[in-house]
């Protein structure tokens, strides 16, 4: 593959607001999503199980899902979720707050939902490279060349963003497909006590989250072992409190964005010099990566 990522960013920002027409949607599939993410970052076992040692346990949020005809489900808030018997099924990604950009050419800033890692300023991720940089990212858009699925690269070109997928080879050592048969335990979780989910799912609808509803999710999906969707209790325990006290540069850069944040796609009332300074004072001087420029 050979992508042209500069002064784009579609799969890293929710630009449904810019181009609604253009936008695609993971809502469409046979088990909708609960929440509203766009186009979140499934991430492995040992990918989230590496972010919560690394203290970065607050940039993680789990998907739950509507059953499927023929699926399990349980019964929560009022809610069917898929299930594995009677334990809801879920996925863990990352967290996109609001944040001031101008993704796909566009010259006007505006407030976009957009991923935890993305530096609002160069538009590049601050994690690239990096070991904690996901597969899910990193293979991007493969699976869907794979599966003859239209990718944001070919939406960001409809919606007037130029030539973006300049070669669609899919490369041979592609890894397995994050939701493919051997998904469960490894990027497909099921939580062991649905009991303790009262008023969660209602939360998950509404966008009100809390760290210790995020933190039940993330300790199952590291407490699980890879092929099976049983899930060790102390193992899960453990970082079920590390992902809940966790208070990273990332984790407050999340509450800063959407405190300062106004409505979905509209535009940021700040100066270039005043959108720089707060990028810098949010996420550079918090600890943030620098990222490393286009070749």
């Amino acid at each position: 593959m050979e992508l042209r990522c500069e002064d784009c960013a579609g799969c890293c920002v929710d630009w449904r607001p810019l181009a609604p027409d253009a936008a695609g949607s993971d809502r469409t599939g046979r088990r909708p999503p609960l929440d509203d993410a766009y186009d979140l970052v499934p991430l492995t076992r040992d990918e989230i199980a590496g972010f919560v040692d690394d203290g970065l346990g607050d940039v993680l949020v789990p998907r739950l899902f509507e059953p499927a005809e023929g699926d399990s489900a349980v019964r929560i808030d009022g809610v069917d979720i898929a299930a594995a018997g009677d334990r809801p099924v879920f996925a863990i990604g990352l967290r996109k707050p609001p944040k001031p950009v101008a993704p796909i050419g566009t010259d006007e800033h505006r407030w976009l939902d957009a991923c935890v890692f993305l530096d609002p300023t160069t538009l590049q991720c601050r994690i690239h490279g990096d070991e904690r940089y996901p597969r899910t990212c990193s293979t991007y858009p493969a699976h869907n060349l794979e599966l003859d699925a239209e990718t944001e690269c070919e939406r960001v070109e409809t919606a007037g963003g130029g030539d973006r997928l300049l070669d669609d080879a899919v490369p041979d050592d592609t890894p397995p497909l994050p939701f493919g048969p051997h998904a469960a335990g490894a990027t497909v979780f099921a939580h062991p006590d649905p009991n303790d989910l009262d008023g969660v799912i209602d939360r998950i609808r509404g966008e009100r989250l809390t760290p210790d509803d995020r933190a039940r999710f993330v300790g199952a999906a590291v407490g699980s072992s890879p092929g099976s969707l049983s899930v060790d209790r102390d193992r899960m325990a453990e970082a079920r409190s590390l992902a809940r006290d966790a208070d990273s540069w990332a984790g407050r850069a999340i509450r800063s964005w959407s405190e300062r944040a106004t409505g979905d796609g509209d535009p940021v009332a700040l100066d270039a010099a005043a959108r720089e300074r707060l990028v810098h004072e949010l996420e550079d001087d918090a600890g943030a990566p620098e990222t490393s420029g286009w070749d």
